[in-house]
Formats: C-alpha cells, structure tokens, sequence
C-alpha cells in the first residue's frame, strides 16, 4: 500500500487470537442456544466470515446493509435500510456483528430496529471500538480491540471502496482522504 498506511494497528494475527477469545465467550452465552448472526454489510464480511468458523453452538446467518454515511466521512445520525434480512428474527437469538463501531448511532438504531421485531435478545460483537468518538451509549457484549480515533482500513473496513481486502487493522495517512476527519 506504499504511502497510504500510517502504520498496521492490528495484524492478521491479534484479529485471529481475539476473535477465538470472542468465539469461546459466545459459545459459553449461548450454550443450549441457536444464534442469528446479523452482519452489517460491508465492512462486517471479514468479521463475520472468520467469528462464525470459530463459533460451535448452531447458528444462522443472515446480512443487513444500513447507511449513515453520506458520501462523506461522518455519520449523519440518519440511518436508512439498503437491504433488510430475509429472516424473521421474531423469537430468536440475534447477534449482530459489526466491524467498528465509532459513534455508535447507527448500531443503537439497529439494536432498537431488531428488538421492535421481536427478537428474543439482541446482543452485539464487534471487531473494533472507538471510546473516544462515541455519541450514543450502546451496549456492546464482544469488543475485539478498543482503539484510538483513528482513520482505520483493512480487514473489511474501506475508504471509497479500497483496502478492504487487507487481511490486517491498519491507519490510513490524513492525505489519503484529505484531512483530519476520523473514520
């Protein structure tokens, strides 16, 4: 990625030991339960693909797409449905899987939106959290990593459709995306 990497947060290595570590919790929360896993597309396919093979207990899945990014680099706080669940959540066991969670607007949106649907419960495991930018409190049962207000790629998080591909966490440089703004 030559220039456009600050440094690598996270390696491919730290993200595979955590997420064993967030496996084992979940399957002991869920013992005798089966699990909806609800990823947020995109950014959530890495997170989602790699927890759901180091979970045991039963569990579907299932993908939303959710927006509250304009086309800029900060939330809006208005979330819209690009692509709803094809499964009924009325009854079940839903664990919604995110890649980061940054002002937390759009996941407590979401949480609210799932519970309203009858979910049984609905928890939420997320690869990456940033404490500093966080406008809204959500409770968040799986954290991965807590990280500085960083613009961050890899591992499914982009910019402008880019680096999700890297199988690591890394820092984007400011001149990449034209400022001082935190994704």
């Amino acid at each position: 990625m030559g220039e456009d990497l600050e440094k690598v947060l996270l390696t491919e290595q730290q993200i595979s030991d955590r997420l064993e570590e967030m496996a084992a919790q979940i399957d002991a929360d869920y013992e005798g339960e089966e699990i909806l896993m609800v990823g947020v597309l995109r950014g959530a396919i890495m997170v989602m693909a790699d927890l759901s093979r180091k979970i045991h207990c039963p569990l579907e899945m299932d993908w939303m797409a959710v927006s509250s990014y304009g086309s800029g680099t900060r939330s809006s706080g208005v979330v819209r449905i690009l692509k709803d669940l094809d499964t009924d959540v009325h009854g079940r066991h839903v664990l919604i899987v995110e890649d980061i969670i940054d002002s937390g607007l759009t996941l407590s949106w979401l949480k609210d939106n799932l519970e309203t649907r009858g979910a049984a419960s609905v928890k939420i495991a997320t690869l990456l959290r940033k404490p500093d930018a966080v406008k809204v409190d959500v409770d968040v049962t799986y954290v991965g990593f807590d990280i500085p207000n960083e613009f961050v790629v890899g591992y499914g998080l982009d910019f402008a459709e880019s680096y999700r591909h890297l199988p690591f966490v890394g820092t984007l440089a400011p001149h990449v995306y034209g400022g001082t703004e935190r994704h």
